[in-house]
């Protein structure tokens, strides 16, 4: 096994969260082994080129379904079909955005002629209303330094929310080993249902972030803490402890469980942009002050629903400030 890395060195190398590679593995995507006389998992270089694969088809916008029937497809006979059904989607896009932009340019040498009023222009009114929804367009590429790139262009105008969480008092709770995120999260559903916290609390919200942070461990292991709005006289039981939670403004981007790589988008988002720009909270344990809520979690928690909640989304949290 002298060829096999372990979950550190994978997620440093490919730039992938170990959640994620844990999320790909319970998928069945890919499969870990275990090293003799250690505990951590392991993966072969068989294993990590698969996962390099899959993180090239997400790059090339195909989705994890169709990327599942890809790499199970012994006999490649979906492949083809998968692959150009992406394709003619991508067309569609294509040919719209190209509609959209013949019209932008008309506009713009019309307001080059005299007396030209936008409002006015009854055939752009016509033209407008027989358009098709636009979707974004991904670029051909060739390298992947090109579908990087072609990344960066499709994800420059994210969604972002900017709101402000006001301050909490919270039960934190902090595991560490190699699946602490599971650990964490079975324990505080324990909690949210034992203690009734949505009849007590209905507005209770869940927050998470690796602690230590980036959260690999020599030994392979990381940490999770996780918070909890709570009532203030709230008693906690063995394992939580009472804190309270700074609130602040924050760039806000809804994720489908486990995109966590859209991190590195929102980053770039907040150093780009003219008014806001990222306000880092003292001290890696506490990830820079970085957040993921998990939507809908304390509640579905209560109802004993699915684990990822009522439909697997979660907030990403930048902290931030107006600049200057």
């Amino acid at each position: 096994m002298n060829d096999c890395k372990t979950v550190t060195q994978v997620s440093r190398e490919c730039s992938v969260s170990p959640r994620m590679l844990r999320y790909y593995e319970k998928l069945g995507l890919i499969e870990s082994k275990r090293k003799e006389d250690y505990s951590y998992r392991i993966y072969d270089a068989e294993t990590v080129g698969r996962i390099k694969m899959i993180l090239l088809l997400r790059k090339l916008r195909v989705s994890l379904k169709d990327i599942e029937a890809i790499l199970t497809d012994k006999k490649q006979e979906q492949i083809l079909k998968i692959l150009q059904n992406n394709i003619a989607e991508l067309d569609e896009e294509i040919e719209a955005m190209d509609t959209i932009r013949k019209v932008l340019t008309m506009i713009v040498a019309r307001y080059r002629e005299e007396e030209y009023t936008l409002l006015a222009d009854s055939e752009l009114v016509e033209m407008i209303e027989s358009l098709a929804p636009a979707k974004k367009q991904i670029q051909e590429a060739i390298t992947m330094t090109d579908v990087n790139k072609a990344n960066e262009v499709l994800n420059k105008d994210l969604n972002v929310r900017i709101l402000m969480l006001p301050s909490n008092t919270v039960a934190s709770c902090r595991i560490q080993g190699e699946n602490p995120e599971e650990a964490v999260g079975d324990k505080v559903t324990e909690f949210v249902q034992s203690s009734r916290l949505f009849e007590k609390k209905p507005d209770a919200r869940m927050f998470g972030f690796n602690s230590p942070n980036p959260g690999i461990l020599p030994n392979g292991e990381h940490g999770y803490e996780v918070y909890v709005t709570i009532p203030e006289d709230m008693v906690l039981p063995e394992g939580f402890e009472k804190k309270r939670m700074e609130g602040g403004l924050y760039a806000a981007l809804t994720i489908n469980f486990p995109e966590f790589h859209l991190w590195e988008d929102l980053i770039k988002w907040a150093e780009n942009h003219e008014k806001y720009e990222p306000d880092w909270k003292v001290g890696p344990e506490v990830m820079h002050g970085m957040l993921e809520e998990h939507l809908n979690w304390i509640y579905a928690a209560h109802m004993g629903w699915p684990e990822n909640g009522i439909d697997g989304q979660i907030d990403l949290l930048l902290p931030i400030k107006v600049r200057g």
